[in-house]
């Protein structure tokens, strides 16, 4: 152990720095690749840890050697590196189940829309006509009574017919 490095590295002396890189750069690599056995996790461990050292060089202690310093800071990167590609997995999955939720929802919509217009169409086409101005174009009966010159009664009567109708036909939506 080297007291002097520590010090050095605290007060900005880039030689020292160096020196510690140069020491400790290949033996936290294989470190880190021994517990990950991934070379994308030592490569950013490493280098992620020597930028940190220098940026918090002033809040190193001499009471610890650089090396269990330095291998401490790989340790906490390391565990972030983990969490934060963890987190990025989980959201791609989570975004692309989503999606995929949206579409079936998309087609299984389009399909149940699709029945009911079927169905409807397959309504006698007095009761077809009643029902349509009352329900797709929000018609009163007295509005419908109006337009098609028929009694309100009437009205009422072609649409429970049509209702009845479109729940039988529907009912496997239902």
């Amino acid at each position: 152990m080297n007291d002097t490095q520590t010090k050095d590295i605290r007060e900005g002396n880039l030689r020292a720095y160096y020196q510690v890189f140069e020491e400790y750069h290949l033996k936290l690599y294989r470190y880190i690749y021994k517990y990950t056995q991934s070379a994308y996790y030592a490569d950013e461990t490493v280098q992620l840890s020597f930028i940190k050292l220098w940026e918090k060089r002033e809040g190193l202690s001499e009471q610890y050697s650089i090396s269990s310093q330095l291998f401490r800071i790989a340790k906490s990167i390391l565990i972030d590196l983990i969490r934060k590609e963890k987190i990025r997995d989980t959201q791609e999955l989570s975004d692309v189940f989503i999606s995929d939720t949206r579409e079936d929802e998309k087609f299984l919509y389009k399909e149940e829309l699709r029945h009911i217009l079927s169905s409807i169409d397959g309504l006698p086409p007095q009761s077809r006509q009643v029902f349509k101005l009352s329900r797709l174009d929000h018609l009163s009966h007295k509005e419908i009574s109006a337009q098609l010159s028929i009694s309100p009664k009437t009205i009422e009567t072609h649409i429970s017919k049509a209702i009845k109708y479109l729940r039988k036909s529907l009912s496997i939506f239902l």
